[in-house]
């Protein structure tokens, strides 16, 4: 197995490789509590990255795709990328079979909680990019061709040169439960209106009736 983390404390190590099932040596312990570590260190990670790199994302499309990210079919296969399951300490009922899916994930999980405690936040943030991150880039890739924002950017700007504009045609509701109304414009072209429950989703929504309109007029 090839851990890319030297290990202060190597029982760290061995304690995120022994699950539930295994017989415990005196003075070791299973790898729960780790597990549950890693999966919020792992999702502060994956949301932080999306963040920085997505400015343009709604919450609700972040939170899509940070659970593709972080998914047990993801983590298994970047456990089986480091041959976890060939390492971990299981009870006698697993041993002989592979492992299922959810039991490689959190082996992943609890070796990311182990790294994070060994080392600080930036390690196992280097550590899980680099494992995820070509599943990382697959969900901005897919994110990019659904951003209706993004698409209607191209389109104006290869057809005319210019950049869609966005007006608040109407507001509701009080501070903490507003809503918008948005038209997309170019140039002198106004389209369609939509609301959104904040102004970035009404845009969103307003650049896909704008988006619709060309598209039926091509």
């Amino acid at each position: 197995m090839d851990v890319p983390h030297a290990f202060a404390d190597p029982a760290l190590l061995e304690r995120a490789l022994t699950h539930a099932s295994a017989p415990l040596p005196e003075g070791h312990g299973h790898n729960e509590r780790l597990e549950f570590l890693g999966d919020a260190v792992l999702d502060l990670i994956v949301a932080a990255e999306l963040y920085a790199r997505e400015p343009e994302l709604p919450e609700g499309a972040m939170t899509q795709l940070k659970a593709g990210v972080v998914s047990r079919k993801t983590l298994a296969r970047a456990a089986d990328g480091l041959g976890l399951a060939e390492r971990a300490r299981i009870g006698g009922g697993m041993r002989g079979r592979v492992l299922p899916a959810s039991v490689r994930a959190n082996l992943f999980e609890a070796l990311v909680g182990a790294v994070y405690l060994d080392a600080g936040f930036e390690a196992p943030r280097a550590f899980a990019l680099a494992r995820l991150g070509e599943e990382l880039e697959a969900a901005r890739a897919a994110a990019d061709v659904e951003n209706p924002k993004q698409r209607l950017q191209q389109l104006t700007q290869a057809r005319w040169g210019q950049l869609p504009e966005y007006e608040v045609v109407e507001s509701r509701g009080r501070a903490h439960a507003r809503a918008f109304l948005v038209a997309a414009r170019i140039g002198d072209q106004a389209f369609p209106s939509a609301w959104g429950r904040t102004r970035k989703e009404a845009e969103s929504w307003a650049a896909f009736e704008a988006l619709l309109v060309l598209e039926d007029a091509d």
